[in-house]
């Protein structure tokens, strides 16, 4: 029964109204400082889907650029460029350029 009663005065002691208002400060700081690690977790998750957001926005234009280049490549060959200028009139010119000496 006596630890019971020193546990109540311990209690009491500790509930306070003196020491609550001494030391509103400290709460005030531990409630900003759970606010900021809330609010940092949420950033970090933002963070974290524009990361994967862009990532995968860049596969994207890289698939994009490769098959854009792979088009190129065929489309330069002289074969296609000639069947490319035959509608238009354009042929290769059979005779080989002249040279000029010096």
């Amino acid at each position: 029964m006596a630890e019971n009663k020193t546990g109540k005065r311990v209690v009491r002691r500790v509930l306070n109204y003196k020491w609550i208002v001494k030391n509103v400060g400290f709460f005030l700081f531990v409630a900003l400082l759970m606010v900021l690690y809330i609010a940092n977790g949420h950033y970090a998750d933002k963070t974290i889907r524009n990361i994967s957001k862009t990532s995968k926005e860049i596969k994207e234009l890289e698939y994009e650029y490769k098959t854009l280049k792979s088009e190129m490549m065929f489309k330069s060959r002289e074969t296609e460029m000639i069947r490319a200028a035959a509608p238009l009139g354009l042929k290769i010119n059979e005779t080989p350029p002249v040279r000029l000496k010096q």
